[in-house]
């Protein structure tokens, strides 16, 4: 799976079109997720009830999660058959149209339901260009790897989400510093859509300029890609995806608990000032960066799958703390335990991004990854945020701790499955 060394500025060039076009395409889902928790209820959904707004506010979000693995199979499709290259430009591009699209939308007091149906087919858009992209840039980092730098390499992908998380959410921060509430739910809110255009523009110059990858062009002069990927993924590796899928639920629940539950639980339940508590968001998410980067440089002295393993150990007792550190007038210690459940995160997100595609051969490989990714997206991601927000009106935070030491305890389940299998 390692490509022979090239020139170091071939590998700058790699790692920065791997880690700019997740960044683009993270910041593009980080904004709605942001958005979802803060003026979305009151924009696009009618209920008279708060609470009811708010999780129909975030059912919208899980949308793109039930999108990711159709666009993992279209995308993975082709770009085991043609290349990762064209793959990725397109799946940006899709990304960054219905992302732009979202800025002009009406809201429901201007056309009633069509307002959220529309908003939610824009949300499915943004899925099935994640479904494509997060898998395709890992092979991008990891089949140009030097041997011993996979993970290293690897971590670039995971990278983009706190890069782009940092985009989002400082975006919103600076428009609430600089306009009032009423200013911002108007036509504020529709700055950070409109501005992806920018960046969608930057994530494409960088990738027309690459090239394919080696271990894609080894595998098709060796012989004919598949005619239909995914039939030959679970004709063959269907232990692998299995495994693999579940190894990504903790990730997910983990990152979605901390951030858009943690965000609209904070600013509406426990009475936070919204910009106060972005900015710490914003703070705390600079620990997951750190996460993901001590996370690759560990997996190449150890392995992927031990650091992943630690991570979702070290995860159950983030979990534990969560009811009695996630408190009103106690900031400091909220944010204590974000920026641990963050740096945690980064444990289990880190190492994905080349444990993943070591679980498969070329040939297949990009759907490989596309398919265990997004689903493991949709059962630990796409329904936690409403998941939480159900579990806290029913039990309390105690409930939600529950919950997240559960998709821990799975992940590390589908890892000791993996670690045993290559044991064996």
């Amino acid at each position: 799976m390692n490509a022979t060394v090239a020139h170091p500025a071939s590998h700058r060039r790699i790692l920065f079109a791997s880690l700019v076009g997740t960044s683009v395409e993270f910041y593009d889902f980080y904004i709605y997720a942001t958005a979802a928790a803060l003026v979305f209820p009151s924009l696009f959904f009618p209920a008279q009830d708060p609470a009811v707004r708010q999780l129909l506010s975030y059912a919208s979000f899980s949308v793109a999660f039930f999108a990711r693995p159709l666009g993992g199979l279209v995308f993975g499709h082709f770009g085991d058959r043609l290349g990762r290259k064209s793959t990725l430009v397109a799946s940006l591009m899709l990304m960054g149209i219905s992302t732009m699209l979202i800025a002009f939308l009406p809201t429901y007091a201007m056309i009633g339901w069509v307002a959220p149906a529309l908003l939610c087919l824009m949300r499915f858009g943004q899925g099935l260009g994640l479904g494509g992209e997060w898998g395709g840039a890992s092979l991008l980092a990891v089949e140009n790897a030097p041997p011993g730098w996979a993970n290293r390499y690897g971590s670039f992908p995971p990278l983009g989400a706190p890069v782009g998380f940092i985009f989002a959410n400082g975006f919103f921060l600076v428009l609430g510093a600089v306009m009032p509430d009423d200013q911002f739910r108007d036509w504020g809110w529709r700055l950070p859509f409109l501005a992806s255009g920018l960046l969608v523009g930057l994530g494409l110059w960088v990738r027309l300029r690459l090239t394919e990858t080696p271990a894609f062009v080894e595998a098709a002069e060796a012989g004919p890609p598949p005619r239909v990927p995914i039939g030959e993924l679970l004709r063959t590796q269907l232990l692998p995806t299995l495994a693999g899928t579940i190894g990504t639920v903790a990730c997910f629940a983990l990152f979605y608990i901390a951030t858009v539950f943690v965000i609209g639980y904070g600013t509406k339940d426990l009475g936070y000032n919204r910009e106060t508590f972005l900015g710490a968001e914003m703070v705390a998410i600079l620990f997951m960066a750190a996460g993901i980067l001590t996370a690759g440089a560990w997996a190449d002295r150890t392995s992927a799958t031990a650091i992943l393993m630690r991570g979702c150990l070290l995860t159950v007792p983030v979990a534990a703390a969560m009811a009695w550190m996630v408190t009103a007038d106690a900031l400091p210690m909220l944010f204590v335990w974000l920026a641990a459940a963050l740096f945690v995160m980064g444990l289990v997100y880190g190492p994905l991004g080349a444990w993943l595609p070591s679980l498969f051969p070329a040939r297949v490989r990009y759907t490989g990854v596309s398919v265990t990714f997004n689903i493991g997206g949709i059962i630990g991601g796409g329904l936690t945020p409403l998941i939480a927000e159900t579990l806290v009106k029913r039990g309390g935070l105690l409930w939600v701790g529950g919950y997240l030491a559960a998709a821990a305890l799975l992940s590390f389940a589908g890892l000791w499955f993996v670690r045993r299998r290559a044991a064996a």
